[in-house]
């Protein structure tokens, strides 16, 4: 079966952030991702857990977008005009997919 070179690209942020991210990749051409929830984890700051917040407003998501690889500049430029002012990581790996027309 052929395979095509594609970005996988993974975007994590406060989750008070999502729609302004996701706008900016919108209006970058990115016509797919998903968004998942992050339960938790450690960092910088220390570890935290999602467990036991009341709001939305302290949790974190994760954003993944599967692009050519032509198009990862745009991406990265959008993404860091959200996250360069917020918590967030950005992390891009190279993949293989099986329908290129699909990214």
């Amino acid at each position: 079966m052929q395979t095509h070179k594609a970005k996988r690209v993974e975007i994590t942020i406060e989750n008070v952030m999502e729609s302004r991210l996701t706008d900016a990749l919108r209006s970058a051409g990115v016509t797919g991702y998903s968004v998942l929830p992050v339960l938790g984890g450690s960092g910088r700051s220390g570890a935290w857990t999602r467990a036991g917040q009341v709001s939305r407003a302290q949790g974190m998501v994760q954003v993944v977008c599967i692009i050519k690889p032509e198009r990862l500049d745009a991406l990265l430029d959008a993404a860091f005009t959200v996250v360069e002012r917020h918590i967030g990581v950005v992390s891009i790996v190279d993949c293989d997919v099986l329908r290129a027309e699909r990214f």
